[in-house]
């Protein structure tokens, strides 16, 4: 995982609002994501590659599909990271 792909992944509306979806800890499978959106399955799939690329989402297999589940390790270390600019009082 890089900065660089993380804020990429994070800078497209549609993978964003993917990680809302999995916000809460759910696990969805790739097709329940893909209803949500107005987009073909491999547009949807692309994103989702997008998304693991960066570290931001991991997925699991079990029998015919594909989990989703945000990984929240990375959003803790670019908090961290972002941290270091707030201003010490």
């Amino acid at each position: 995982m890089s900065f660089a792909d993380t804020f990429k992944a994070l800078s497209d509306p549609v993978r964003r609002e993917i990680l809302l979806m999995l916000k809460d800890g759910k696990k969805l499978p790739a097709g329940e994501i893909a209803e949500q959106f107005d987009m073909t399955h491999a547009t949807i799939s692309y994103h989702l590659s997008q998304l693991k690329k960066a570290g931001l989402v991991t997925e699991t297999k079990y029998k015919n599909y594909v989990y989703y589940e945000i990984n929240v390790s990375v959003f803790e270390e670019i908090m961290l990271w972002f941290s270091q600019f707030k201003e010490d009082s």
